[in-house]
């Protein structure tokens, strides 16, 4: 039986150490080293670049196994998927793109879950989308979106004739769920076209022994969330903490792993809130789209500028009105001395 092995793994970068320092030597942060055991005994083997050398050929016989040139490499067209919002659309650069991992952060309270339960209903009108509430049950789930949507036919679509309720009430589907094993058989079972992973460090895999939340967890699980989405095309949306100096919790690797890097910003005592993309591989990075928290949820707000602007019926000595660009959205701002 091999033995087992302790380390040291940062919680910010990520970064392995064989015994505990009250500082990581990579990143400098103070007390975030965590304990980790292996039992996986490391096995050693050749390295390919040493069997290689072994059998070097001669350049006229050397050939790829699986590369692929760009000319060789098909072409396949794909449309974006709209999320029903604007807005959202707007910073993911034109729309969802098929088999691209979104994630957003923010702080407690801001308002993620409450988006994207909004866009799943929205896209369950008329496609699949799966929704993991990791942190919460189902009949949790129902009656916050009751809640935001007192009026909404999803309530119970089978008492009404409307059809795109019934529809809805059939496309979205919860999977209260924090086994990772399980949730990866659920979509590729399900197959459906959005899934909504809340949050990624509720999720819990077997094998690792640490506990949801660790670097190790964080990694593994979204590593494999990655691979089954870029293999069947799924649409993944990820919800991902912060800590309290404001980036996303977990292993920096997190944001590399993943296609587009959302913040959902704003004050919770405060009505608007506003959605910036800071990493987009399909778009352009700082686009901003605002919103505001309503009491049936949250609601787009198409001319940001009005609210930027004051009363302009009567000047007032010291004021003044610049543009101001965010993204490629022009935001016209009154300053006052």
């Amino acid at each position: 039986m091999p033995k087992a092995k302790t380390i040291y793994v940062c919680s910010q970068c990520g970064a392995e150490s064989p015994q505990y320092f009250g500082k990581c030597a990579v990143c400098n942060s103070w007390n975030s080293l965590v304990e980790q055991v292996n039992t996986a005994a490391e096995v050693k083997t050749g390295l390919p670049a040493a069997r290689s050398r072994r059998s070097a050929k001669s350049p006229t016989e050397l050939k790829p196994r699986l590369a692929l040139t760009l000319d060789q490499i098909e072409d396949h067209p794909q449309a974006r998927l709209t999320s029903g919002y604007q807005e959202l659309d707007r910073v993911l650069g034109g729309g969802i793109v098929p088999g691209s991992l979104v994630l957003v952060g923010g702080d407690p309270g801001i308002g993620k879950s409450t988006l994207l339960l909004q866009v799943a209903h929205q896209m369950g009108a008329a496609t699949r989308v799966l929704y993991v509430c990791a942190e919460e049950s189902g009949q949790q789930v129902k009656l916050r979106w009751q809640r935001l949507a007192p009026g909404d036919g999803s309530r119970g679509a089978s008492a009404n004739g409307d059809g795109k309720a019934q529809a809805v009430g059939r496309q979205l589907y919860l999977l209260p769920e924090i086994d990772l094993e399980t949730i990866l058989m659920e979509l590729e079972s399900l197959q459906p076209t959005v899934a909504v992973i809340d949050s990624i460090q509720a999720l819990y895999y077997g094998a690792l022994t640490s506990a949801p939340g660790s670097v190790s967890q964080v990694r593994e699980c979204t590593s494999a969330l990655m691979q089954v989405a870029k293999r069947t095309g799924i649409s993944l949306f990820i919800v991902g903490h912060v800590t309290k100096e404001g980036a996303i919790a977990g292993p920096k690797v997190l944001e590399h792993l993943v296609d587009t890097v959302l913040y959902f910003e704003g004050d919770r005592f405060a009505s608007h809130r506003l959605l910036r993309s800071v990493k987009n591989r399909f778009g352009a990075t700082h686009e901003l789209g605002v919103f505001e928290m309503v009491d049936r949820g949250l609601e787009e707000i198409s001319n940001p500028s009005q609210l930027f602007l004051g009363n302009r019926e009567e000047r007032v000595p010291g004021v003044a009105t610049i543009v101001a660009c965010e993204g490629t959205r022009p935001l016209v701002v009154e300053l006052q001395s």
